[in-house]
């Protein structure tokens, strides 16, 4: 089973969605093809009224532990209420590609 599968069956298993949108964002980054270690999550859901982004973050941290312990380098996220949804049209901002850093490259200096 794909990451990418395994993060979306974790998240409807864990919250109610009312919008989902998963991105492999690994092609951005330094990795091999077809990887699956770098995503950009949007989740909207009811259960986020009232809760802090922050609180958002560390659920979704807490229901992913296993694919951020392991194959997810890097996971951003963008959580919203559906209230907080509708007021931004349905739109995030774009990812950035990636400006290299990694440690095989000559020019990185940890």
């Amino acid at each position: 089973m794909s990451v990418a599968t395994l993060i979306e069956r974790k998240v409807f298993d864990a919250v109610p969605v009312a919008h989902f949108e998963l991105e492999n964002e690994s092609h951005k980054h330094s990795v091999p093809p077809n990887s699956e270690t770098h995503f950009k999550l949007v989740l909207v859901s009811e259960s986020f009224t009232g809760m802090m982004p922050v609180r958002r973050h560390q659920l979704l941290y807490k229901v992913l532990a296993d694919e951020l312990a392991g194959p997810v380098h890097a996971l951003a996220l963008h959580t919203f209420t559906v209230e907080e949804w509708t007021a931004r049209g349905g739109e995030v901002t774009q990812s950035p590609d990636c400006l290299g850093g990694s440690k095989h490259d000559p020019e990185f200096k940890a």
